[in-house]
């Protein structure tokens, strides 16, 4: 008897391919809030995926028919396919954005930098232990009535 966890596995695969793919478009086009994947439904269907394939032992898919087992390795290797490609897309998305902030972290720190008073002697003021959250310490004002 066919165990009916592969034909369940199997058609989940299948979603998820569709679901995958479109996250993938999405990505190509510059929209990664429009991800699919991201929504609690589709978030759902990934979770019964894992559960399924993880309970599904390894007897049920020998003894299964050659056209259920040849479809479930098709959609599996399908699968593998996509899921890598979309590692590799949220990858790139996940680098570019981190290295967006961190450029404009360090202008952020280039510009306090440059805007640190000076002291008596005329030298900047040493930074004592400022981080990206601390504002610098003061500021210079010239021309200005107090």
């Amino acid at each position: 008897m066919t165990d009916p966890r592969l034909e369940t596995v199997a058609s989940l695969a299948e979603k998820l391919i569709t679901i995958f793919e479109a996250d993938i478009d999405a990505l190509r086009a510059c929209r990664p809030q429009a991800m699919a994947s991201l929504t609690p439904q589709n978030q759902e269907l990934i979770a019964a995926y894992g559960r399924e394939a993880q309970a599904l032992p390894r007897t049920a898919l020998q003894a299964a028919p050659e056209a259920l087992r040849q479809r479930l390795e098709a959609s599996t290797a399908r699968f593998r396919e996509v899921l890598n490609q979309h590692r590799r897309m949220v990858l790139c998305v996940k680098n570019a954005s981190e290295g967006l902030i961190k450029a404009v972290a360090d202008e952020v720190d280039r510009r306090r930098a440059r805007a640190r008073p000076y002291t008596a002697a005329g030298s900047a003021a040493p930074n004592k232990g400022a981080t990206r959250a601390q504002a610098p310490g003061a500021s210079l004002l010239y021309n200005a009535v107090i």
